[in-house]
C-alpha cells in the first residue's frame, strides 16, 4: 500500500511525522502484556452465566438449589438477589440479571461463581428454569405501532434518557437534525427521487472477548481489572448500577485487546461486585465468542428512506433522510444512549435545505451498541447511494454531481454547520485521479465513488511528564492502550517536546484514583484530547529543567535549551546531562486537556472501489481501493496507515459479508464458522492518498482518522456493482445471491464492452 504525502512532510520535525515503534509492541509480541483476563488474584473464582434461549419470555420458576450442591460452587445469583439494580453506560435500562421478564435470547437470568470455570458450568447444567413464552416483538415497524405492546412499560422510572418520553414507548429516541425548510426545498425542485436501504447487525470482532475481574477488598473498594476503554465512565456506571459512591470503584489498568466501539459500557462487572461481596473472594467473568456473538452490542441494523429534489442541472434543493434503527432489548449499551452519529451524514454536500430524523426503537433482539462510525455507517450508505443513482437518473458523470454539490469554505453542511479548512474537492480529486477512475474498463467491471465527512469528538484528559535522574521519562496517563497506539503518539509527543530518543519515554497507564475524570478512547477525539495534554506537560517539565540550569548554573534562562538529554547553553555550546544536573530530584509537569464540543474542522475522506462481478453467479470481487483523507498533520506515519487499513477492511466485510444473522429473535451465527469476516484473499490491493494541511487542531494540527475509512467502503461497493453489471443493491451485506436475483429480475447477464454502463 502506497501513502502519498501531498504537501508538508514535516521535515521541521524530529520524531513527529515519522515511523516509530510501538510503545505497546514489546509486550504484545513477547506476551508480557497484560489483559483483564490475565489477571489472577489470591482465591479467585470464576463465575459463568446462565441465559435465556428464548427473546421474551417470562421466568415463572427458578431452582438453583442442586446448583448450590455442586462442590466447589460458593454462590449463585438469580434476579431476585439482585432486584431492582439496573445498569448501563448511559441509560439504565438493563437489569444486572434478569427481573423477571425475559427481553432478548441471550439475556442472563442466572450465575454461578466456582473455583474454576468447568465446575461453574457444570453447576449452570444443575438449574431448573420454566418460562412461560410471549410473543416476541422482533419487527422493528411493528414495534413502532401504536398498538403494539410495551417492552419497557417502567421505562419513565428509568434514568439516563438524553430525550426523555412523555409516555412509555418502544421508542426511546427521537431527534431531528438539519437546516432549512425541507418542503420548501422540494418545491423547488424539478425532480424528487426516493428509495429505502437496509442495513444488518455486525459484530466488532475485536480479538479479545469481554473480561472482567472484580474484587470488593478489606476496605469495602471494588477492585476491577476489565476490557474497558473507558475505565472513569466504567468507574461512574457500575458504582451507580450497584448502589455505591464512585469513590469506592477503582478500576486498574489493563491492556484492552481492540473495542471498535464495543469495549465503552458495563458489562458483567456488576455482576462480578455482588458475586464478590457475597463471597469475599475476587471474581472472574470472561466471555467465550459464542457468548459475544448471541449476547454482545452489535451494530444496529437499520431502515432508511431518503428522499432528495434536485433540480435539473443537478443542483441538490432538499434531502430527507429517515433513519429506524433496531437497537434491541436495551438502550444501556450504547455510550451515549443514543446514536450520535446521525448529526455527522452529508457534511461533504451543501445542501440548502436538508433534515435527518432518527427513531431508534426497542425490540425483542439483541441490543445494539457501537461500532467504528455507529450511525455514520448505515447513513453513508444510503446516502451514498442514492446520490450515485440520481446523477445516474440525470445522465450526469458521479464524480461532477459530486462536484457541483460539493461543500465548500464558508457554505454551511446540511446540519447548519461551519467549518474552516474544507478540503473536500482537493480530497475528491486526489482519489479520482490514483484510481483512474474514468479510464477504460474491461466487461463486468465498475468504478464506485463515495465521500464522507467525520470531525473528531470531543473529550477531557490529563497527563503527567516525569524527567528522571538517569535521563529517562515517564508520562502517566489515565487513557488505557487499546490497540489505536495512543501510547505511541504520546511518547512521540514527548520525545519531540524534550529532543530525546522516544525509545528512552516510557508511558504508564494510570488508576482511575490518580486523577479526577477522563473521557476515553472513542469516537475518533483521542488524539485531540491527548495530544495537547502530553505536549503541555511536556513543557511545563522541560521549562522547570531550564529554570533549574539557569539557578544551578548560573546561565542565562534565555540561552538555555534542552538537547538529547541535556541542558545546553545555546551561546556557549557548554551541556550538563539531567542527571547530573538533577542529583537525586526529578522534575515533573502536569497538564490536563478539555476539549469539548465539535472542533471548527473537519476531514474528509473520498474512495473509489473497483469491483469485477461474475454475470453468472453475482460473485463480487473487489479488484481495488483507493482512498484519499484530508489529514491535516500526519503525526505517525505507521499508526495512521493502520488505522486506514484496518478501517477499509472493516468497510470491505460490511459491504460484502458480514452478518450476525438473527432467526425467530435468535443470533445463528455464534461462532466465527458461520460469521464471515474478511481474510488475506479477500483484500485486494489498497492505495491511501493523504492531503495534508495546517488546519487540524492541537500543537500539531491533526485531524481525525479512526473512523472515516470505514464509512465510505460499502457505498464505494455498492455504486462499483451499479457502474459493472447495471443493477442497485439496497440492502448490506452486498452478497452473490442479492445480486444473482437482481440481474435476474433486470434480465440482465454478462455485459459487452460497448454497453453504455460499461464506458461509464
Amino acid at each position: 500500500m502506497a501513502a502519498l504525502l501531498t504537501k508538508n512532510d514535516m521535515t521541521s520535525y524530529k520524531v513527529i511525522g515519522k515511523p516509530t515503534q510501538r510503545a505497546d509492541g514489546f509486550a504484545k509480541v513477547t506476551g508480557t502484556a497484560g489483559y483483564a483476563a490475565d489477571v489472577h488474584l489470591d482465591g479467585m473464582l470464576f463465575a459463568k452465566a446462565l441465559r435465556s434461549p428464548f427473546p421474551h419470555a417470562r421466568v415463572v420458576r427458578i431452582e438453583i438449589s442442586r446448583a448450590r450442591e455442586v462442590a466447589g460452587v460458593h454462590a449463585v445469583l438469580t434476579g431476585a438477589d439482585v432486584q431492582g439494580h439496573l445498569q448501563g453506560a448511559r441509560v439504565r435500562d438493563m437489569p444486572v440479571l434478569c427481573d423477571g421478564t425475559v427481553r432478548f435470547a441471550g439475556e442472563k437470568v442466572a450465575v454461578v461463581a466456582a473455583d474454576d470455570e468447568e465446575t461453574a458450568e457444570r453447576a449452570l447444567g444443575l438449574i431448573e428454569l420454566e418460562y412461560e413464552e410471549l410473543p416476541p416483538l422482533l419487527d422493528v415497524r411493528e414495534a413502532m405501532s401504536a398498538d403494539a405492546p410495551l417492552l419497557h412499560p417502567q421505562m419513565l422510572g428509568y434514568e439516563g434518557y438524553v430525550r426523555p418520553a412523555a409516555q412509555p414507548s418502544n421508542v426511546f429516541f427521537r431527534n431531528s437534525y438539519g437546516i432549512g425548510d425541507v418542503d420548501e426545498g422540494f418545491a423547488q425542485a424539478d425532480r424528487i427521487f426516493e428509495s429505502t436501504y437496509v442495513t444488518t447487525r455486525t459484530h466488532q470482532v475485536f480479538l479479545e472477548p469481554r473480561a472482567c475481574v472484580v474484587w470488593v477488598d478489606h476496605e469495602g473498594r471494588a477492585q476491577v481489572w476489565t476490557s474497558h476503554k473507558a475505565p472513569h465512565g466504567l468507574k461512574r456506571a457500575l458504582a451507580a448500577a450497584v448502589g455505591i459512591e464512585p469513590e469506592r470503584v477503582r478500576v486498574n489498568p489493563t491492556y484492552v485487546g481492540g473495542d471498535f466501539g464495543a469495549k465503552a459500557v458495563p458489562w458483567d462487572e456488576p455482576l462480578c461486585y455482588f458475586l464478590s461481596r457475597r463471597t469475599g473472594r475476587p471474581v472472574k467473568m470472561v466471555m467465550d465468542y459464542g457468548e459475544e456473538f448471541l449476547a454482545g452490542n452489535p451494530r444496529h441494523e437499520s431502515i432508511i428512506h431518503v428522499k432528495t429534489g434536485v433540480k435539473r442541472d443537478g443542483t441538490l434543493t432538499a434531502h430527507l433522510q429517515e433513519f429506524i434503527f433496531n437497537s434491541g432489548a436495551y438502550a444501556g449499551l450504547m455510550p451515549l444512549g443514543f446514536l450520535a452519529g446521525v448529526d455527522r451524514i452529508a457534511a461533504n454536500f451543501r445542501i440548502p435545505h436538508a433534515r435527518f430524523d432518527v427513531a431508534q426503537v426497542y425490540t425483542n433482539n439483541v441490543p445494539g451498541g457501537y461500532m467504528r462510525g455507529p450511525g455514520e455507517a448505515q447513513g453513508a450508505f444510503a446516502i451514498e447511494s442514492h446520490m450515485d443513482e440520481i446523477a445516474r437518473e440525470l445522465g450526469i458523470d458521479p464524480v461532477e454531481f459530486r462536484r457541483k454539490n460539493i461543500l465548500r469554505e464558508g457554505d454551511l453542511t446540511p446540519m447548519n454547520e461551519q467549518y474552516m479548512d474544507v478540503r473536500a474537492e482537493p480530497t475528491l480529486d486526489a482519489a479520482v485521479e490514483a484510481s483512474n477512475f474514468r479510464a477504460p474498463k474491461p466487461p463486468n467491471v465498475g468504478r464506485g465513488l463515495s465521500m464522507c465527512s467525520r470531525p473528531a469528538g470531543g473529550g477531557q484528559t490529563h497527563a503527567s511528564v516525569t524527567l528522571a535522574t538517569d535521563g529517562s521519562v515517564v508520562i502517566e496517563t489515565p487513557i488505557f492502550e487499546q490497540g489505536s497506539g495512543v501510547h505511541t503518539l504520546l511518547r512521540q509527543v514527548v520525545a519531540e517536546v524534550l529532543d530525546i530518543s522516544p525509545s528512552s519515554v516510557q508511558v504508564v497507564s494510570q488508576d482511575t484514583d490518580a486523577v479526577e475524570s477522563d473521557s476515553g478512547v472513542a469516537g475518533s477525539r483521542t488524539t485531540r484530547m491527548a495530544v495537547p495534554a502530553a505536549y503541555d506537560a511536556a513543557q511545563e517539565a522541560k521549562a522547570e529543567l531550564i529554570r533549574l540550569a539557569a539557578e544551578l548554573l548560573g546561565w542565562p534562562a534565555d540561552q538555555v535549551s534542552c538537547e538529547e538529554g541535556a541542558v545546553r547553553r545555546r551561546d556557549t555550546g557548554e551541556a550538563v546531562p539531567w542527571a547530573e544536573l538533577l542529583g537525586d530530584s526529578v522534575v515533573t509537569g502536569r497538564a490536563s486537556s478539555n476539549q469539548q464540543g465539535r472542533p471548527d474542522h473537519t476531514s474528509f475522506a473520498a474512495q473509489v472501489a473497483e469491483v469485477a462481478v461474475d454475470p453468472e453467479t453475482g460473485q463480487v470481487t473487489l479488484l481495488k481501493l483507493t482512498t484519499a483523507h484530508d489529514t491535516g498533520r500526519v503525526l505517525n506515519p505507521v499508526g495512521h496507515q493502520g488505522q486506514i487499513s484496518g478501517g477499509v477492511i472493516m468497510g470491505l466485510g460490511y459491504a460484502l459479508m458480514e452478518e450476525l444473522r438473527v432467526e425467530g429473535g435468535r443470533a445463528t451465527t455464534v461462532s466465527f464458522a458461520d460469521v464471515k469476516v474478511p481474510n488475506i484473499q479477500d483484500i485486494p490491493p489498497l492505495e491511501t492518498v493523504l492531503i495534508e494541511s495546517d488546519g487540524g487542531s492541537g500543537p500539531y494540527q491533526a485531524k481525525a482518522i479512526g473512523e472515516s475509512p470505514t464509512l465510505g467502503v460499502a457505498p464505494a461497493i455498492a455504486n462499483a456493482v451499479r457502474d459493472a453489471v447495471g443493477v442497485r443493491l439496497h440492502s448490506l451485506p452486498i452478497t452473490a445471491e442479492k445480486v444473482r436475483e437482481a440481474m435476474r429480475e433486470q434480465g440482465t447477464g454478462a455485459r459487452s464492452p460497448t454497453h453504455p454502463a460499461a464506458a461509464r
